[in-house]
């Protein structure tokens, strides 16, 4: 259903990708100042990842993980879309902990157990896919780079504050 709805407003993915990098950019100094903010808004933002990968669905699959690399582009839209739903929870994340790149290794990692969790438990009815794990990875980068401006950002306000 989600994907039918992606698939008829191919702009809403794109449009979100630029919603979190806006919003990122301009409330993101003052998540760094208020780590538990930054670490609840986080926690919520996990939540859709993983109902969108973990919660079972009525399908009945083979365990087992479908090798292919694609790059995502708002054309893929799922691809796109696997992307996007990294990007909020690594950001969030990085500016809770002020360690940008960690944050992006364990996104890429979690990417992976999930995908591991979807091609050994075939009663989820999700299939594992390394096209959606290299999709998550790049959201994580994308997600990590912004948490290093908004912490550069931050850093950047408070030597103007202090002067």
């Amino acid at each position: 259903m989600l994907s039918t709805f992606l698939v008829e407003h191919r702009w809403v993915t794109p449009v979100l990708l630029l919603v979190l990098v806006v919003a990122g950019l301009l409330v993101g100094p003052g998540l760094v100042r208020r780590p538990r903010l930054a670490w609840a808004l986080a926690g919520l933002s996990v939540l859709p990842l993983l109902a969108l990968t973990l919660v079972p669905t009525s399908r009945e699959l083979v365990a087992g993980c479908e090798v292919q690399w694609a790059w995502p582009t708002p054309a893929r839209v799922e691809a796109f879309a696997n992307l996007v739903l990294f990007v909020g929870p690594v950001f969030l994340a990085g500016a809770a902990t002020r360690r940008w790149f960690l944050v992006t290794v364990a996104g890429s990692a979690s990417s992976a157990l999930v995908e591991l969790l979807q091609a050994v438990v075939p009663a989820l009815g999700r299939s594992c896919d390394t096209n959606d794990w290299l999709a998550n990875t790049l959201g994580s980068v994308v997600g990590g780079v912004l948490a290093l401006l908004v912490l550069r950002l931050a850093r950047r306000r408070e030597v103007v504050r202090a002067d």
